[in-house]
């Protein structure tokens, strides 16, 4: 009997412990990519204490959360080389399955919008979505641009962005009302059936609509500002943003910052500055003046950058560095480092809801 007792509480202890360990789990945690690891890093915001790492198969580049937290999406990259999403579980820190996109090879950007899984395929010159509750890809759309690389979806699900990074153009592309031409009155198809419904005036439906718009070349990274009005995009050849009128449609603005290389661009949550991640440095702008207000060291090369939930802080990802530099948002100063191993870059927030 004291021999049972004995084994009982070890047993206990375990299953206390992992029960503590799922309660302590923070509500949000920043994911971090890996490329040279193949890994996904799940990090705890407030110790910067990496929590696990799970492997995510070649090339990991960009990464996403579902809306409840509790699913990530990576885009298995390879400049075309492979094909494949990687689903990973972020309750149980596990990989659950791959999903292979077929023609649909390089996959790079990542949204999570309308329950779905929207991403970019760069060999194919598209953008398609996938299904999680069918685990099919529901949607193609081609865009006829070279490198088709990041992406944004809008809440509805109505309007869409790309950066199309060899073509140095963006895709807004949106649904729009389409009238289809009838047939003529008393038209009968062959075999005497019936034309489709619509009669001689068409048939009233909805289709995308691209537009091109032109920026500058290299144009990669970019975002939309809070207020939905502009879009700002980072053109890494150039070294410049340009600045389009989301409802026109059209550049309003260059701003030649000498921004060499950069590939990733984030307004703050309140919309006053911009963050551009520029080669050894963090570009912090001025959203309404336009102006650099300060460039801040932050190691040997950047590419992802990601503002916290609460706006507090931002996070740089620095690949030849193997960390994340964190960036106080109030002093613009670099706080803290996280080692997450070899060439982090893609980053996402999960936050359990």
């Amino acid at each position: 009997m004291k021999a049972l007792v004995r084994a009982a509480v070890p047993i206990a202890y375990l299953c206390l412990s992992g029960f503590l360990y799922g309660q302590s789990k923070p509500p949000a945690s920043l994911l971090v990519l890996s490329k040279q690891e193949h890994s996904l890093n799940v990090i705890d915001p407030s110790s910067l204490r990496v929590l696990a790492k799970v492997p995510v198969g070649n090339d990991p580049h960009e990464i996403i959360a579902s809306d409840d937290g509790t699913t990530a999406y990576v885009s298995n990259y390879g400049f075309g080389a492979y094909n494949t999403l990687t689903i990973v579980d972020l309750v149980t820190d596990k990989k659950l399955r791959t999903v292979d996109l077929g023609p649909l090879r390089g996959p790079h950007g990542l949204a999570f919008e309308g329950g779905k899984t929207w991403f970019t395929a760069e060999g194919a010159k598209t953008i398609g979505r996938y299904d999680p509750a069918t685990g099919k890809v529901d949607w193609i759309l081609g865009t006829g641009q070279n490198r088709t690389h990041m992406i944004y979806v809008s809440k509805d699900g109505q309007r869409i962005v790309t950066s199309n990074v060899n073509s140095g153009t963006v895709s807004i592309i949106g649904q729009e009302p389409v009238r289809m031409p009838g047939p003529p009155p008393g038209a009968r198809a062959p075999g005497g059936i019936p034309p489709p419904p619509g009669g001689p005036g068409g048939m009233a439906r909805t289709d995308w609509n691209e537009t091109l718009v032109r920026v500058g070349n290299g144009s990669e990274g970019f975002d939309i500002s809070p207020d939905g009005k502009e879009i700002w995009v980072a053109n890494a050849q150039d070294g410049t943003l340009s600045v389009i009128n989301f409802h026109e449609k059209k550049v309003v603005d260059t701003l030649a910052i000498n921004a060499q290389g950069a590939n990733r661009l984030k307004f703050t949550l309140d919309g006053k500055r911009v963050l551009v991640s520029s080669g050894p440095e963090l570009i912090v702008l001025d959203a309404s003046t336009r102006k650099v207000v300060k460039r801040i060291p932050i190691g040997h090369g950047s590419g992802g950058v990601l503002v916290e939930p609460d706006g507090a802080r931002a996070f740089v990802a620095c690949g030849p560095d193997n960390y994340v530099a964190v960036i106080d948002l109030k002093t613009l100063a670099v706080t803290g480092h996280i080692q997450v191993g070899g060439g982090p870059d893609g980053m996402a927030w999960a936050v359990r809801r």
